[in-house]
């Protein structure tokens, strides 16, 4: 039956996908989230990616490509199926001892050798396995992706934030140099260096509340959801109050990132599929075999026979097909081993970057705290008459640079979180929580991916 894709039917999907629909609300509730909470009010980045897990097509694509190879896998269980075959024939040499006439049947019943059927159901089994496992990478590909997103966004607000706060105090020193010019108190080389430093941090929050819109789409495009309905939404931050002790040893981080990398398990998927293969190929080596009973009536004669027909794959013993599937198979074991080397290296890279990152934050958060104190102690001089209002706003200033490199820090900080996370491909907090801090192989976003939302509208 003929489908055609009705673009325009599509585009009209794709801008009424709402988080707040009923669908969505009864997915969440199927996967815990309290019925009092529901419709969500505030997102972060878990919530982002239940969005993306519902609405994202890519996952959809996914999905399907997995439901093609468990058909492709219920096909290579079927037998090979009997042909029948016949014919008839008229003589113009008829005469009293011989009939006119002639016609046969025959049955050609195909038998498979050497166990090649269990072999093709074991090779389409790991192909299978590889496809949904290729659905659980897709799914974390867009938590990454949700993940990244967020913090961008998050970065620019508290870049945006920072530096009209940073604009203000500009504006206040431009004004005071003003005065103190119009007094002949200051020269106007100091005026011009206030007002050209105010036009440079005017300028880099516009480009900021510009970009503001473009990480946005970018949201948007990581859920899968309409720019409109991502402006709506209201975005919270968590906070890490995490201690670095809390994080999990490099031991186990690398035990963890061996048992949870997908990219790992479809290797190892891949690994069985070429060792299915060399077992076709030499399962080969023995012809299969065709029995062909008939019945034939040949101008007054019936003739019964009983064939038996097989290719003479014993003479070459199938060498070259083998000698090609187990170099495939010598291919994906070395392809295994230098990824599980480059696992290993890459959890290692991040935990350090990680703690080098978590470090510099402390420092320089303890540096803030410092600067705050400074301030203060300005503020107490300014309202005790000791200090000018200029020397306040400079104060003020160098307050605001200390709370942007803190900003600068912790958006590091989180970009080696997700490094991490995704070099694991697990969330950091599924082993911080981990009482018992042992590696284990599940991941509740795996599980999640593996199956289409029951309560989807169907299209």
């Amino acid at each position: 039956m003929a489908k055609p894709v009705d673009q325009i039917a599509s585009i009209e999907r794709f801008q009424q996908k709402d988080p707040a629909n009923a669908d969505f609300q009864q997915y969440l509730l199927s996967n815990g989230y309290p019925e009092k909470n529901l419709p969500l009010q505030q997102w972060n980045a878990d919530d982002l990616t239940f969005c993306a897990l519902f609405f994202h097509p890519s996952l959809d694509v996914a999905r399907a490509q997995w439901r093609l190879a468990e058909q492709a896998e219920d096909r290579a269980a079927e037998r090979p199926i009997a042909s029948l075959s016949g014919h008839f024939a008229n003589s113009n040499q008829a005469n009293s001892d011989n009939s006119p006439y002639a016609f046969g049947l025959s049955i050609d019943i195909p038998i498979e050798t050497a166990n090649k059927r269990d072999i093709r159901i074991e090779n389409a089994r790991h192909l299978s396995l590889a496809a949904k496992l290729e659905v659980a990478q897709t799914a974390w590909q867009l938590r990454k992706d949700v993940v990244q997103s967020l913090n961008d966004y998050q970065f620019n607000q508290q870049q945006i934030n920072l530096l009209t706060n940073e604009e203000a105090r500009r504006g206040e020193i431009a004004a005071i140099y003003q005065k103190r010019v119009d007094l002949g108190a200051a020269s106007n080389v100091e005026l011009s260096t206030a007002k050209l430093l105010l036009k440079t941090v005017t300028s880099e929050l516009n480009a900021k509340k510009y970009n503001r819109l473009v990480l946005r789409a970018k949201l948007a495009s990581s859920t899968g959801l309409p720019l409109a309905k991502i402006e709506a939404m209201h975005f919270i931050f968590e906070a890490d109050n995490q201690k670095q002790a809390d994080y999990p040893t490099a031991g186990n981080l690398q035990t963890t990132a061996l048992l949870n990398r997908l990219d790992i398990r479809i290797a190892l998927e891949r690994y069985a599929v070429s060792e299915a293969k060399l077992k076709l190929e030499i399962a080969k080596q023995y012809p299969n075999l065709v029995i062909s009973p008939g019945y034939a009536y040949e101008f007054g004669d019936s003739i019964w026979s009983l064939g038996l027909s097989g290719l003479l794959t014993i003479l070459n013993k199938n060498k070259l097909a083998i000698a090609e599937a187990t170099q495939l198979r010598e291919v994906e074991a070395a392809q295994f081993e230098a990824l599980q080397a480059k696992t290993i290296a890459q959890a290692d890279t991040a935990n350090v970057e990680l703690m080098l990152a978590k470090q510099a934050l402390d420092n320089q958060q303890k540096l803030r705290e410092q600067q705050q104190l400074n301030t203060q102690r300005s503020e107490r001089k300014f309202k005790a008459g000791e200090i000018d209002r200029l020397e306040l706003a400079f104060s003020q200033l160098e307050n605001l640079n200390a709370d942007k490199s803190v900003a600068v820090l912790q958006f590091q900080f989180k970009a080696a979180q997700n490094q991490l996370e995704n070099a694991l491909q697990i969330p950091l907090s599924a082993i911080i929580n981990n009482s018992e801090n042992k590696p284990k192989n599940i991941n509740k976003l795996e599980d999640l991916s593996f199956k289409e939302p029951n309560n989807r509208t169907k299209e």
